[in-house]
């Protein structure tokens, strides 16, 4: 974790412990940071657990096996590990990651295909196995933690804890969601792009779990950007104990199973924001809010061209109205649109309208705008009724000294 503190940070919340989950940390001593780097979380039998991972093309074997694993719909643990990404790490990476799950499989007596791994850290360097094994092991034995001391552990360049917590009414049974996550930069929308665990008491079928965090994810962590990379490690877990006592959910059909999933979006857009909020050298929390696209996708990849320019994203920085920044970045998604049905906002005042700047624009509430820390971009293109909301942080110099010291 960062020491300086991103000045869009939140406090971190109060998240209500949840039946079946015990969360620990130790240190594995991965790097020479002197703090807690590994955060290992105990799930109660019959846990039922769901995920989606990244898809860059060079994922680490956590990702690969936490895929595999997830097919059997169980899972008893969760060990992540902070420093090191075990990425582009061949066999030997995979052989750490396996050592992890049968250590942990042999201490809950457990199948090790219901052990979830994550690593997050440095690419290329493979996970020190005797760290590895040392850390689990202080780990298997550490009292039960705080959400904010797991949280803490998972970060790296993170400059504040995040978690969100939400509840929901099934059937005659209250549910209960806690969730952390960790990401700062390279976040870019290709699943989820961060690692995020989401428990909950709630009682429900691994297959629905599933179809409702991929729903989820669509509309939330596949909606934020930072610097439009992904990562090799990203992963966001949720794990489901059935200890609240409702009756399981397998469908919508099943009572309950709409509030269920409206307190699982609502986590996970907490979570993608927070994210957001704590974008490398990030200033300014940007919303850019896209409609009359031709479709609902199509206004999600022209939201993404604009969040994701440089060009747009450090004219906020610098706090510059240049709106056609915003025509360019409209005019490379790709996608269908009209100069001369275009129109573009900041903060709710509009700029231009219909391919024309306003002949009594006033600059002067958007300059007002552009210097607070929450910034909306309104886009609409006048072609249908297709529309998509995308969250991403301005581009400024402490992102490239960030990043141009992470190794070190």
């Amino acid at each position: 974790m960062s020491d300086a503190v991103s000045p869009l940070a939140t406090p971190f919340p109060t998240l209500p412990a949840i039946s079946g989950v015990t969360p620990r940390i130790a240190r594995a001593g991965y790097k020479d940071w002197g703090r807690c780097d590994l955060t290992y979380v105990e799930l109660a039998e019959g846990t039922s657990v769901a995920g989606v991972f990244t898809r860059n093309v060079c994922c680490s074997s956590e990702v690969e096996l936490g895929r595999a694993n997830i097919a059997q719909g169980l899972g008893r643990a969760l060990v992540v590990n902070a420093g090191n990404s075990n990425a582009f790490t061949g066999y030997r990476g995979r052989e750490a990651v396996e050592q992890i799950m049968a250590q942990v499989a042999d201490h809950l007596g457990c199948a090790k295909e219901q052990v979830f791994v994550s690593s997050t850290g440095v690419i290329g360097v493979p996970l020190p196995k005797d760290k590895a094994r040392a850390g689990v092991e202080a780990a298997l034995t550490a009292p039960e933690c705080s959400w904010e001391d797991a949280a803490r552990t998972i970060g790296t360049t993170d400059t504040f804890a995040k978690g969100a917590t939400a509840t929901a009414m099934v059937g005659d049974s209250k549910v209960t969601l806690s969730a952390i996550i960790k990401g700062s930069g390279m976040i870019a929308p290709d699943m989820a792009t961060m690692l995020g665990y989401v428990f909950t008491d709630a009682a429900i079928e691994p297959a629905f779990l599933q179809q409702l965090l991929s729903a989820a994810n669509r509309r939330t962590f596949s909606c934020i950007t930072v610097d439009s990379d992904t990562s090799t490690s990203d992963t966001v877990l949720a794990f489901a104990t059935g200890r609240a006592g409702n009756a399981p959910l397998a469908s919508f059909d099943s009572a309950g199973a709409d509030a269920f999933a409206a307190a699982l979006e609502d986590v996970c857009r907490q979570l993608a924001h927070l994210v957001v909020r704590d974008g490398e050298g990030a200033q300014k929390f940007i919303t850019v809010h896209v409609t009359g696209a031709v479709s609902d996708e199509s206004a999600h990849r022209v939201g993404l061209a604009i969040a994701n320019s440089p060009l747009v994203k450090t004219a906020i920085a610098g706090e510059d109205a240049n709106w056609g920044r915003v025509v360019m970045a409209v005019g490379k998604a790709g996608e269908p649109a009209d100069r001369d049905r275009l129109s573009i906002g900041f903060g709710g005042t509009w700029a231009a309208k219909e391919g024309q700047p306003l002949a009594d624009y006033d600059e002067g509430p958007v300059a007002a705008h552009l210097r607070g820390r929450e910034i909306d971009i309104e886009v609409d293109l006048g072609l249908g009724d297709g529309s998509a909301t995308v969250w991403t942080c301005d581009l400024t110099h402490g992102y490239i000294s960030i990043n141009a010291d992470y190794r070190s």
